[in-house]
């Protein structure tokens, strides 16, 4: 029985072009705390008064366009997963993609990457378009040298719990949000236990989007050319 099947990604995410270091240069933290919360279901929308513990942090753009797109995220903890919102300012969909587990980096999409222990070089994956469709990974990166494993009987209390929303105006689409529950017995495979106050994870939290025409990338951590730097990936810290 075939347990889990590979995916080997294509290494598109490895083809931008050079970033300047002045986009580098802006002050953001090198750890952030991570708040606890009771559990909840998310909304799609961000609206539950657990976020008000929650500041956001934004993306900085990495590709040089005139793409004038914002995105940005927050994060919460509880006894049983890790919670994250995404927003970002759009005016276009770009999303061909109506299956889960499709080639969705070739879409708009939010990414989020844990990496609980930075000394061995596997780290979670996931994306989600705003069509809600979900890329679900283990990327074990040896030297570049990418490979992804989706997880095996995804379903019931191992599944990501998630929702996304259109954010509207008169004028029509302003952007879009996703928001997700990442349930400790998904991430597994990385954690010797769940965390609790003063654990410490590196993570990163991204998006693409298409409506330029090509890849334009955001990324909370100081990247250069593609989201799996993960030397670079920046720390949560779990309070």
């Amino acid at each position: 029985m075939q347990l889990i099947r590979p995916i080997f990604m294509l290494m598109i995410l490895g083809s931008s072009i050079f970033v300047p270091d002045s986009i580098h240069a802006k002050a953001i933290p090198d750890t952030i705390p991570v708040y606890g919360t009771n559990d909840f279901i998310p909304d799609g929308k961000g609206s539950h008064p657990a976020w008000n513990k929650a500041a956001w942090h934004d993306l900085q753009k990495i590709d040089t366009t005139a793409t004038d797109y914002t995105a940005k995220f927050r994060i919460l903890y509880s006894a049983e997963g890790v919670y994250v919102l995404m927003q970002g300012t759009d005016r276009i969909l770009t999303s061909p993609f109506d299956e889960d587990f499709e080639e969705l980096y070739l879409a708009d999409v939010y990414e989020v990457f844990f990496h609980p222990d930075p000394s061995f070089p596997v780290y979670f994956e996931y994306e989600i378009s705003a069509k809600e469709k979900e890329l679900v990974l283990i990327i074990p990166n040896k030297d570049g040298r990418l490979t992804g494993w989706q997880p095996w009987r995804y379903e019931g209390n191992r599944k990501v719990v998630k929702k996304t929303s259109i954010m509207q105006s008169s004028k029509g689409m302003t952007g879009w949000i996703a928001e997700m529950f990442f349930p400790y017995r998904l991430l597994s495979p990385l954690l010797s236990q769940p965390p609790v106050a003063s654990t410490v994870w590196n993570a990163n939290f991204c998006r693409l989007d298409y409506d330029s025409g090509g890849m334009i990338k955001w990324s909370w951590s100081p990247i250069r050319r593609n989201f799996h730097e993960y030397r670079v990936f920046r720390s949560i810290r779990f309070e």
